[in-house]
């Protein structure tokens, strides 16, 4: 069984993990979720209220699927999509179109941009990877320009009901199952639940919004309450 890394061996061992499922990543989403993720990303896309013309950072951007999303949704909008882990992108870097996105290595705790640089920020299922949830989305705040949006699509813990056992296999069983016999990484797969589990509920990870300065925060739920699409205005 896979234990969550302690705080100090965090990065390192998100960015081998990413590594190691890079080539199998989109098609594991597809599977874990029934093809739902598609979904979440156009809603969250929508939920970033992209000007036309405007400028959006996807961050861990992973294989570019929000990016790809956004692109989709408002042709004319300018993409960067920024991760730190390099094998994701090149996956992404491999897709149709993808020369409309400007790919960057970046770190979430330290953006390499100026302050009010983009019309929107977005990010998929990278909250619970950081060390500092806090800081990543004062980052983000940073970054985004007055009235900007700073969305987020993340995991949340299951909420105790009825579905609560069917969930609990799901995550514990079938997607560490599926990951190791798709993507060879058994214990990769065993992680995505494990720090799922133990992650913020959507209630507190609103509250870190606020308290990095943004406003008219909201959440939407999704998957039986197991995922959640954050939304905050600077």
């Amino acid at each position: 069984m896979t234990i969550l890394p302690p705080p100090d061996q965090k990065v390192a061992y998100v960015n081998q993990m990413f590594g190691d499922v890079a080539q199998h990543y989109d098609l594991m989403n597809r599977l874990m979720t029934m093809g739902q993720d598609v979904r979440w990303r156009r809603l969250l896309v929508h939920a970033a209220a992209l000007p036309r013309g405007g400028r959006l950072l996807d961050i861990a951007a992973g294989t570019g699927d929000i990016a790809f999303e956004a692109l989709r949704q408002a042709p004319d909008v300018q993409v960067t999509a920024a991760d730190f882990s390099l094998p994701m992108m090149e996956a992404g870097r491999a897709k149709r179109y993808s020369h409309r996105l400007a790919w960057l290595g970046a770190d979430a705790l330290s953006l390499p941009f100026a302050d009010d640089s983009f019309d929107a920020v977005s990010s998929g299922f990278l909250l619970r990877n950081v060390v500092d949830v806090e800081a990543t989305l004062a980052e983000q705040r940073r970054v985004v320009k007055p009235g900007g949006h700073v969305v987020c699509l993340e995991t949340s813990p299951p909420p105790d009901n009825l579905l609560r056992p069917a969930i609990d296999l799901h995550l514990k069983v079938i997607i560490p199952t599926l990951g190791r016999l798709i993507s060879g990484a058994g214990q990769a797969y065993s992680y995505l639940p494990q720090s799922s589990i133990a992650f913020l509920p959507p209630d507190e990870l609103a509250a870190a919004f606020r308290a990095v300065g943004l406003r008219e925060v909201r959440y939407r739920r999704l998957m039986f309450g197991t995922i959640a699409i954050h939304v905050g205005v600077k």
